[in-house]
């Protein structure tokens, strides 16, 4: 056995000399960092230990002190020859662990922010690493960092919160907030003490994932951790026991995309306008065929204003394309979408339409299961890039109604009646707020919520308010005339005159969206990349409907607005903006990108009133804000069933 100890060290030492070399050509650091020299360990905010603990040999990284830095390479193998003291106490190690009983005395380590430093028993790491030991067994002090709100010691508190509740070493994250989600997508409450057995079960499921992970190579900025909590959101821990291999890979493979959008949200691309039709497309790409699309609801039009706007898209397209396509409406019950898309790719479905946010993740379960028929999902900025998502940029219309409100609040007041704090939401109310600053700059807003507790109409009618802008309109056709949507005056007897009202109109993107389809330029967004189709008015995507009560002065700036808007000449945004705060948000040179306008978070000086906090919210809400709410990166998702 010592002969094989010193060939051991022979093969160690050529190890070693090879880390400092390559080292040394690309200008890196050829030793084991000494945590002395990199932090000052009386500067901390105090000292924990942890006891004995079976430490990752890949965490494994560094020394305390200086001591015997130049006897080990950077990755812990020797670089003295054998016949030096340091070389024959490491074969006599070497040795130990070769017979019966291997090394058992622990290490003493230093951890900080996740790495550990070894104290003593720097040879018997040596050792332990050169026949690539898993774990080493540690003595562990954590040095505790003093808090800041740098994102690497966020993250480290967030890791200690997570492994006081699992005791696991070496599920690293490189993005605030992820353990939570990870914990979350485990069906995992935030304050259970994992058992042995779950953390068994978790260690040898993880274990294989995270090989698989190596294999692959995941982005540089996303961790095995990371990978996994995207995973969960289609299939069940249990499944990377019960595949193969090469099931397992494929799967990963499959999820590449999404796993690198969802850590990098410049990633994907938001498509404003739709392509210029050209004449005769529709004859040429169609011939004789017909195309199938299924329309996925979630409620009966009849009783839902959001299906009805998308059933009157629905009537649109089979009007434009006549007998050349067919359409569907498959019903969802009992919340069931997956079952329903199933339905329409049994019926030869050739494009999904799914009208609600809620049902991204079946969208995304079917995009994986049909690669060949093309998901759209109406919802706003999803990071996953098997399923086109689809939105309107209401604001453009809201600036119009602002101007209008603006015009016609005789007392200076105006209500403004919010749904839910999501994406774009916030830009909308800016852009009123703005169309109300053009007409009337002594103008006060005061800004309810729908989604808060209270009756937000009657709230601004007692406060005496009596132009108010409320729900935006399910289609553009005058059956909204009869009932407070859009903005509106109000009388002290609660009856009101209708001025102007912005407008769904899913319609025009439908057509647009099916002629991609025929033409071929589907992939126009990119491959692997979300793809987000953002229109405005000019795709007639969002309109505007005026009454014919507005007095003619304020019909025509309305119709100014509204042309200059469509053809570009016209940018609500392209002004100097400040916030409630004071503070410049818009200089006026430049207008916002699309992603600026879609993430603001942001009220405008001359509105009254907050986003209000998740907490705040009504339950019925909360599901819609956390798929697509302004502040939805910093929520932790619901809990899954329990998974371990």
């Amino acid at each position: 056995m010592r002969q094989e100890a010193i060939e051991q060290y022979n093969r160690a030492l050529k190890s070693g000399q090879k880390y400092v070399k390559e080292a040394a050509g690309r200008g890196g650091y050829p030793y084991p960092p000494v945590l002395d020299e990199l932090t000052d360990r009386f500067a901390m905010n105090g000292t924990v230990d942890l006891g004995v603990v079976d430490v990752p040999a890949e965490l494994i990284t560094g020394t305390v002190s200086a001591g015997r830095k130049n006897a080990l390479a950077g990755n812990f193998m020797p670089l003295l020859a054998p016949d030096s003291e340091f070389g024959a106490k490491w074969i006599a190690l070497c040795d130990a662990q070769l017979g019966d009983e291997g090394i058992r005395d622990p290490v003493l380590c230093m951890e900080y922010l996740g790495r550990f430093y070894v104290q003593e028993g720097n040879k018997r790491v040596s050792v332990l690493k050169s026949f690539d030991a898993p774990v080493i067994p540690a003595r562990v002090f954590r040095l505790i960092p003093p808090w800041s709100e740098d994102e690497e010691i966020r993250i480290y508190y967030e890791f200690m919160h997570f492994y006081e509740l699992t005791h696991l070493y070496g599920v690293t994250v490189r993005h605030a907030g992820s353990y939570g989600k990870l914990l979350a997508a485990l069906g995992m409450e935030d304050d259970h003490v994992w058992t042995a057995e779950e953390q068994r079960r978790f260690a040898a499921g993880f274990s294989r994932f995270k090989e698989v992970c190596q294999e692959l190579a995941l982005p540089d900025d996303v961790t095995p951790a990371e990978a996994l909590t995207v995973w969960l959101s289609l299939y069940r821990f249990g499944d990377i026991r019960e595949q193969t291999t090469a099931e397992l890979k494929k799967a990963v493979t499959g999820l590449l995309p999404d796993i690198r959008a969802f850590y990098d949200a410049e990633s994907g691309e938001i498509l404003t306008e739709p392509e210029e039709k050209r004449a005769g497309l529709l004859t040429r790409l169609f011939g004789s065929s017909r195309i199938s699309t299924a329309f996925i609801y979630a409620f009966d039009p009849e009783v839902s204003a959001w299906t009805r706007s998308h059933e009157h898209g629905r009537v649109f397209l089979e009007e434009r394309l006549g007998e050349r396509i067919r359409t569907k409406v498959y019903q969802a019950e009992g919340g069931d979408y997956f079952a329903a898309m199933e339905r329409a790719a049994a019926d030869k479905a050739d494009v999904i339409f799914a009208t609600t946010p809620a049902m991204i993740s079946d969208c995304r379960r079917f995009a994986a299961k049909y690669p060949n028929i093309p998901v759209f999902n109406c919802a706003l900025s999803q990071p996953y890039t098997g399923v086109r998502t689809y939105y309107c940029r209401i604001h453009e219309s809201k600036f119009i109604t602002g101007a209008i409100a603006g015009a016609m609040a005789e007392n200076n007041r105006i209500g403004y009646i919010a749904d839910y704090p999501i994406l774009g939401v916030p830009a909308a109310i800016n852009a009123f707020a703005l169309g109300v600053r053009l007409t009337n700059p002594r103008a006060k807003i005061t800004l309810k919520w729908s989604c808060l507790p209270g009756e937000p109409l009657r709230e601004l009618q007692e406060e005496g308010i009596r132009v108010i802008s409320n729900r935006n309109a399910t289609n553009p056709v005058n059956d909204h005339q009869n009932r407070a949507w859009g903005t509106f005056l109000l009388a002290p007897d609660g009856l009101f005159t209708p001025l102007s009202v912005p407008c769904w109109n899913w319609g025009p993107f439908y057509e647009t969206a099916v002629l991609s389809i025929l033409s071929g330029s589907l992939a126009a967004g990119g491959d692997n990349r979300p793809v987000n189709y953002w229109y405005g008015l000019r795709s007639g995507v969002a309109d505007i409907q005026l009454s014919a009560t507005l007095p003619q002065g304020v019909l025509t700036l309305a119709e100014w607005l509204k042309n200059g808007i469509s053809d570009g000449s016209i940018d609500p945004f392209l002004t100097q903006v400040r916030d409630q705060q004071g503070t410049q948000r818009l200089d006026g040179l430049m207008s916002p990108a699309p992603e600026e306008l879609m993430r603001m978070d942001w009220l405008c000086e001359n509105i009254e009133g907050a986003i209000p906090l998740f907490e705040e919210l009504l339950p019925f809400s909360r599901e819609t804000v956390r798929l697509l709410g302004v502040y939805r990166g910093g929520l932790l998702p619901e809990k899954e069933e329990k998974q371990l």
